[in-house]
């Protein structure tokens, strides 16, 4: 059976029941297959890009959902770092691992990290990627001992995050994490099949998307709540009238104010499923704009070792806020629940007939996933570079659903600049109120200012 686009965004295919199917490879570098070939230049590959993108490959690969994504992104990512950096020695190391054997090779010990906690993530074992890897090394004393490191440090991080809430059998229920809303703001499903009134459902779809992942182990953060936003807006205030009258009328299907740029905005950043996913966007920018930047092995190490755990700490705020608040999409909103706000605002006008542009996810709005992936990943790779000030541009890594992207490139003269409009391709979208986006941008910049302040400090 064909599902059309509301149905894919309500189907979650696990990465377990995917990463069995036989022959599951990445593609390297240089091929049509991965990321790095379409950003990075051949002279600036290194062994942090070639795993990375081998990690993004395999989000696409398994149709792994934005905030499993995220948490599957920074477990590899810092425990490849952490093995590098125990060898060489620059930075802090939170996590007690003890000293690293003299004259291990840093570069092999990366990719064995990497790739073993990789492996417990994707549930795949990347055979092929491992020993071809490996095979880039000459034989000899520093890569047995950089293989044998590695190894240790990848199982080290795995046994860690053994017991973290992310197992499915907690991450994919309520179990109590989060109690329900009981008034007129309470979240429920809307889609073509999935409607506010009675009709039917299933429970992955009536529940939402991952109800405990707000509940899982931050890796920066000292809990999930630590940056958790202010109630939502009085649904009878001027405010909501303001942001319901603004959603209504730009993001919905048949809007006759949003723009032709504004509608390519709302499908370039959708990076839905079947793709890099929001949190493997901005690992993608942040490979393009670091690439040349002078930074050695063990610095582009640590630039994606937080990174990565920033943006799997973004998912976890944004899980946390979404499934605390439990606050309405637009699309129930205008169709179904107008009347009951008790505002008196002649802008709150309830149309039956209306639909987002872009297909409403399901699960709670505030706040919004893209918005706070989009300000940690923007603000980490400020810090880390140390200017807002870059021109860059690319084509959407993924053109999949959206073929009309063919040929389309953005282009962004700052940072900042792409870290907004990836927030407001939400709202041009329709699936996002406006407060959603505005309290996502604040958390992930508190997010990664937090993070950069406080992980892999340089030793004195």
């Amino acid at each position: 059976m064909q599902l059309n686009r509301r149905q894919l965004l309500g189907t979650t295919i696990t990465a377990t029941a995917l990463s069995a199917l036989p022959g599951c490879t990445t593609a390297s570098f240089g091929s049509r297959s991965s990321y790095a070939t379409a950003i990075i230049d051949p002279k600036n590959q290194n062994t942090v890009f070639h795993w990375v993108d081998i990690a993004m490959q395999q989000v696409r690969d398994q149709r792994v959902p934005p905030p499993r994504a995220a948490y599957n992104f920074a477990g590899p990512m810092v425990a490849g770092f952490v093995a590098a950096n125990a060898i060489i020695g620059r930075y802090t190391n939170p996590y007690g691992l003890g000293p690293a054997p003299k004259g291990a090779d840093p570069e092999v010990a990366y990719g064995v990290a990497f790739a073993t906690v990789a492996s417990e993530c994707f549930q795949q074992p990347f055979l092929f990627e491992r020993g071809s890897f490996k095979k880039r090394f000459p034989d000899g004393e520093a890569k047995d001992l950089g293989v044998k490191w590695g190894r240790h440090v990848g199982l080290h991080i795995n046994k860690m995050r053994t017991h973290d809430g992310s197992e499915p059998h907690k991450a994919n229920y309520y179990l109590g994490r989060y109690d329900r809303r009981q008034d007129v703001m309470k979240w429920t499903p809307t889609g073509a099949a999935y409607s506010a009134g009675p009709g039917p459902a299933v429970g992955s779809y009536d529940r939402g998307l991952f109800p405990g992942h707000g509940k899982i182990k931050p890796w920066t953060m000292t809990s999930g709540s630590q940056f958790r936003s202010d109630p939502f807006l009085d649904p009878s205030s001027l405010e909501f009238a303001e942001d319901f009258d603004l959603i209504r009328r730009l993001g919905g299907k048949d809007s006759s104010i949003r723009t032709a740029d504004q509608s390519e905005i709302a499908l370039f950043w959708e990076d839905g499923p079947w793709g890099i996913t929001p949190p493997g966007h901005f690992l993608y920018i942040a490979m393009q704009v670091m690439q040349d930047r002078g930074f050695d092995f063990l610095d582009m190490a640590r630039n994606f070792a937080l990174l990565g755990a920033t943006q799997c700490d973004a998912s976890i705020n944004a899980w946390d806020n979404k499934f605390h608040h439990d606050v309405i999409r637009p699309e129930t909103a205008i169709k179904f629940r107008c009347s009951k706000f008790g505002s008196t605002d002649p802008r709150m006008v309830e149309q039956a007939s209306w639909e987002s542009y872009i297909p409403t996810p399901n699960f709670p709005g505030y706040t919004s996933g893209h918005s706070t992936f989009g300000a940690a990943g923007i603000e980490m790779t400020k810090l880390l570079i140390g200017t807002d000030r870059v021109n860059f541009s690319h084509e959407s890594p993924d053109q999949v659903l959206w073929p009309s992207l063919k040929g389309k490139v953005r282009h962004w003269t700052n940072l900042e600049q792409a870290a907004e409009e990836n927030g407001w391709s939400r709202l041009y979208g329709g699936v996002h109120w406006k407060a959603d986006h505005d309290a996502a941008m604040k958390a992930g910049r508190q997010i990664a200012r937090h993070a950069h302040q406080n992980m892999f400090i340089r030793k004195a």
